[in-house]
């Protein structure tokens, strides 16, 4: 009996579960199956995840399998398109960490950047609001950290509207000759939300 009827007699044996042909089917497919997986992938244990799959499928289809068709062009099908899979998932995979790696590179660096800016930033307002008078300190934080406004401000402290606004133009324009221009945005930034 030639090789692809031999075949066709152990695909009509497998059609019906047998063990023994399934054995027989691997035994004789294993070995090439891997070199021909191996040579794509360049990965033993991928290789033989690969081989493994392919004969879980078999056995799966097993009932559907056609007794006349090729058995070596079903199982180098399988494999191929198992292995390209394969690789299209390990390149997906690959392109989404080196994507993920980029963001979080680009994302940190800022992040760290603003933070060291934000702290330093902090330290010297807070540093020179203490060069302020304490009224022009109350007043600035009244306004600055409880959001109050200059009326508010006013009749919390028994003073005119006025004296207020006056206070708070003279600590801003301190602040101002203080800092250079390049800091004034930022100076501007903290005292609205500080």
């Amino acid at each position: 009996m030639e090789h692809s009827g031999i075949n066709s007699e152990l695909v009509k044996l497998l059609n019906k579960g047998d063990i023994v042909a399934f054995d027989t089917i691997y035994n004789q497919y294993c070995h090439r199956l891997y070199g021909f997986v191996f040579r794509y992938l360049k990965n033993r244990e991928d290789a033989e995840e690969i081989v493994q799959e392919v004969f879980l499928k078999i056995w799966e289809s097993r009932k559907k399998m056609d007794a006349f068709y090729s058995l070596d062009s079903f199982l180098f099908t399988v494999a191929y398109n198992s292995t390209i899979t394969l690789l299209r998932k390990r390149v997906t995979e690959h392109k989404y960490l080196e994507n993920l790696k980029l963001r979080q590179t680009i994302n940190a660096t800022p992040n760290l950047i603003d933070e060291i800016q934000f702290r330093e930033l902090d330290e010297k307002v807070r540093s020179l609001l203490n060069r302020l008078t304490p009224r022009q300190q109350e007043i600035f934080r009244l306004s600055r950290e409880e959001g109050l406004t200059h009326d508010a401000i006013a009749q919390k402290l028994n003073i005119s509207s006025n004296t207020v606004k006056n206070h708070m133009v003279a600590a801003l324009a301190f602040l101002k000759s203080e800092l250079d221009n390049g800091l004034i945005i930022n100076i501007l930034f903290i005292c609205l939300f500080f």
